[in-house]
């Protein structure tokens, strides 16, 4: 098999489509076959940065893992990287081209960037025995078809068949399913060859005769019903739509290792940015990783992150108006442990010079670091190597501000200052030996018991996480049903579901 497709999509956002597109491409990959992922054009602030230096969606990065391929600016073409409501910086084959309002975006550009995308997605299919394809919120929005270049604009041009995956747990899926059918048109309706229920939760025998009625209605099968995983920490997509107040980030089920566990409370800043980059810390037994935005809230934590911002002006006010600026800077002056990362770096300095991102020209930063930050056009995309605190370290760098570092200690491309850290290094963290000794300096400063797990690796909890995805489709997904969609194409004689698109 050679260039067989798929296109995994959704009857809402976070239905699950990343997570099902993953499980797809380790069940293939585990099968023997030559597997990459797909998203023609990805609004995500969690982004990656490739081996050749291309920014693109962390999904789509997390699906290539699990594929386990090298991901590249081909498997997520166009990033949109959202700056407020209306706005995003595009991203195209891994460097920015520019900022567009959501108007401006589809009432042109995008029409311009179908090409591009096809383009991608046809060498994809070149190369590889199978690309699985992950759509976009929902195929059915009717406002957005016509310049459509991820659902079903892609799958129409390269004739993919389309499984839409449906979250049950949230209630309504059956009308979810048969009224994104119907809201489509004759032709794309000709490619919708099935749905997957995702997150179920109970006795799936009770849930037969509605999947039964739901063939009658629509002449569609259900392709498989996944249980609800706990536990799968897999790369989230969307930092501005889901709100992350109080949600704590899941643990490895195991006890501390010393008498105490660590609290890390991570600063839920506006527009935040790769606030995967705490998952490691959360995969440590004994550590509980919780996003805040209260200052009271800062009061028992042993740490304290500042993550990645697009907005890092904006979210400067914020953490002033909100009281935690003052918070931060009472925890430094008490030597009690703070981490700031890229946009949180730039904030803990003590001047911003910004007629970039938000164009507000001299701004004060914390004080925290003795670092000065010039926001400049090109942005910095990176894979940079290091050592800190006797450990080596990976990570990598999507950033606009330029950081001069005027003293304090080295650390990484940052600096320290007696419990405060500042790098501008995103996944620093999964480097194990280095965030075990980071750790073990945070409980230090924190007077905590804590005791770093000895062989904890993020790497390999991640594959676990994997495998347990491909699992999910291996054993309640039909599988058969869904490679012969991979290999041969939509099905033929699908029939209509009225009323179709308006």
């Amino acid at each position: 098999m050679r260039g067989g497709g798929l296109l995994v999509a959704g009857t809402t956002s976070d239905a699950g489509k990343s997570v099902v597109t993953a499980g797809i491409c380790r069940w293939l990959v585990r099968k023997g076959l030559k597997v990459a992922p797909f998203k023609g054009q990805n609004m995500s602030l969690n982004s990656f940065v490739t081996r050749e230096g291309a920014e693109i969606g962390r999904a789509q990065a997390m699906q290539a893992q699990a594929a386990r391929v090298e991901p590249t600016a081909l498997m997520n073409p166009v990033l949109l990287k959202p700056g407020g409501d209306r706005s995003s910086q595009v991203v195209l084959m891994g460097r920015p081209v520019g900022e567009l309002s959501a108007r401006g975006y589809h009432g042109g550009r995008q029409k311009e960037l179908f090409e591009p995308v096809l383009a991608c997605l046809e060498e994809l299919r070149s190369t590889y025995d199978a690309v699985i394809c992950e759509g976009a919120g929902s195929p059915a929005e009717i406002n957005l078809r016509r310049t459509d270049i991820v659902n079903m604009g892609i799958a129409r041009a390269a004739r993919l068949p389309v499984v839409v995956v449906g979250d049950i747990d949230r209630g309504g899926v059956f009308a979810q399913f048969f009224g994104t059918t119907a809201l489509l048109a004759p032709e794309d309706q000709e490619l919708i060859a099935g749905y997957l229920v995702n997150k179920f939760r109970g006795d799936v025998t009770l849930l037969e005769p509605g999947l039964d009625m739901l063939l009658g209605l629509t002449g569609r099968r259900t392709l498989g019903v996944l249980p609800y995983a706990h536990g799968l920490g897999i790369d989230e997509e969307d930092g501005l739509r889901v709100s992350l107040r109080g949600a704590v980030r899941e643990s490895a089920v195991a006890p501390p290792v010393g008498e105490d566990v660590l609290r890390v409370a991570v600063c839920a800043v506006p527009l935040m940015s790769n606030f995967t980059d705490v998952d490691a810390l959360a995969a440590e037994p004994g550590v509980v990783v919780r996003f805040v935005d209260r200052a009271e809230e800062l009061v028992d934590a042993d740490l304290v992150v500042v993550p990645g911002t697009r907005g890092t002006v904006r979210a400067l006010a914020w953490l002033r108006e909100r009281g935690l600026a003052d918070a931060l800077a009472r925890r430094a002056a008490e030597g009690r442990p703070v981490l700031g990362v890229c946009g949180g770096f730039q904030v803990l300095g003590e001047h911003i010079e910004d007629e970039v991102e938000s164009r507000a020209g001299s701004v004060d930063g914390l004080g925290l670091l003795p670092v000065r930050v010039r926001f400049a056009r090109e942005k910095t995309l990176a894979r940079p190597v290091g050592s800190a605190l006797g450990e080596s370290v990976e990570g990598y760098e999507i950033h606009h501000g330029v950081a001069e570092v005027l003293g304090g200690e080295p650390f990484l491309d940052g600096c320290r200052v007696g419990a405060v850290w500042g790098t501008h290094w995103h996944g620093s963290l999964e480097s194990d030996g280095f965030r075990r000794a980071f750790l073990r300096e945070v409980a230090a400063a924190a007077g905590r018991r804590f005791v770093t797990a000895p062989d904890t690796s993020f790497g390999a909890l991640r594959e676990e996480q994997l495998d347990r995805l491909g699992d999910l489709i291996e054993e309640h997904a039909d599988t058969d049903a869904l490679l012969r969609l991979i290999e041969e194409g939509p099905p033929r004689g699908l029939p209509f579901v009225p009323p179709g698109a308006p």
